[in-house]
């Protein structure tokens, strides 16, 4: 049996993040092997992790990252705000970026990711037993380009590339790519106001077109106008549907008189070649989540009842 040193508690406890006494208790139980101890501190975090498994996460961050011709976007959820300003977060989203560019953003394949020697699942068990907050990789996708650029935008960054929403914007061109980067930008500070739904007419799905057309004929038929009339006022209910929801035919907030694929087709003549905004994702923080109920006073009224 090894001395349990000080020193020895000190390096558990340093490669665990576990308490003081869990890490002497840890080196007593497997008789000072300091591996054995670490993996008797892991089942216990697996444990605490679990508990902590049903707590709602809805804060956190949105993460972006571009790496030559492919840029990967990430959410990683905490219980709270605090958690998601600690460096140790950002650190573990980071990690999470670099194996979303490994994996294309498939979310269980990079939980199975290994970085720094341990998978981003085990990474992440640990993080939650240490900071005593449920954590969750909610979700990640990734964009590519043959010929062209992936741009990232962040709108109010906590650190550089993480904060509330991220937009990544794949233009393929042979233009200039400084030219480029500076039109996808200016595109994803768009997107990232207007949360389109989809990029193009085409991409809209029969059941979403099929469910507003019923409501726009529902809402047409009650005028009591006559039956072409009624559809002229569908077409162009469909068309304003349209212009809400899908990126290409959306007002520019930069220069409402123009639609995005009017701002593409200018950018295409002034640079003398091709341009097709081929892609784009954006991901905002919590939005579909439960939040947590912070009325702690209705909470108590509500129990006393």
């Amino acid at each position: 049996m090894a001395e349990i040193t000080a020193a020895l508690v000190k390096e558990l406890r340093e490669k665990t993040g576990a308490g003081m006494m869990e890490c002497k208790k840890a080196l007593s139980e497997t008789g000072g092997d300091l591996e054995g101890a670490i993996d008797f501190l892991r089942k216990k975090g697996l444990s605490v992790a679990e508990k902590k498994a049903g707590r709602i996460a809805s804060q956190g961050l949105v993460g972006v990252v571009v790496e030559g011709n492919k840029g990967a976007i990430v959410e990683l959820n905490s219980e709270t705000d605090f958690v998601a300003r600690n460096a140790e977060f950002q650190a573990m989203l980071t990690k999470m970026l670099g194996a979303a560019l490994t994996t294309n953003g498939d979310v269980e394949a990079m939980k199975n990711e290994t970085v720094d020697g341990k998978t981003i699942d085990t990474t992440l068990t640990e993080l939650i037993a240490k900071i005593g907050e449920n954590m969750t990789l909610r979700r990640a996708a990734s964009v590519q380009v043959n010929s062209g650029v992936v741009v990232p935008y962040m709108h109010t960054a906590v650190v550089p590339n993480q904060g509330k929403i991220g937009v990544l914007v794949a233009i393929e061109s042979t233009a200039d790519q400084a030219q480029l980067a500076d039109l996808g930008k200016k595109i994803a500070m768009h997107i990232a106001a207007s949360s389109p739904r989809f990029l193009k007419i085409e991409d809209v799905d029969a059941q979403t077109l099929a469910h507003e057309k019923s409501i726009y004929e529902e809402q047409a038929k009650a005028s009591g106008k006559p039956a072409n009339i009624i559809e002229k006022m569908v077409e162009g209910r469909i068309r304003k549907f349209h212009e809400e929801v899908v990126l290409m035919e959306q007002a520019f907030i930069m220069d409402p008189d123009k639609k995005i694929k009017d701002v593409v087709a200018a950018a295409a003549k002034e640079l003398g070649s091709d341009v097709t905004l081929s892609g784009y994702v954006r991901f905002a923080l919590g939005e579909g989540l439960e939040k947590k109920n912070e009325d702690f006073a209705a909470e108590v009224a509500s129990c006393m009842k």
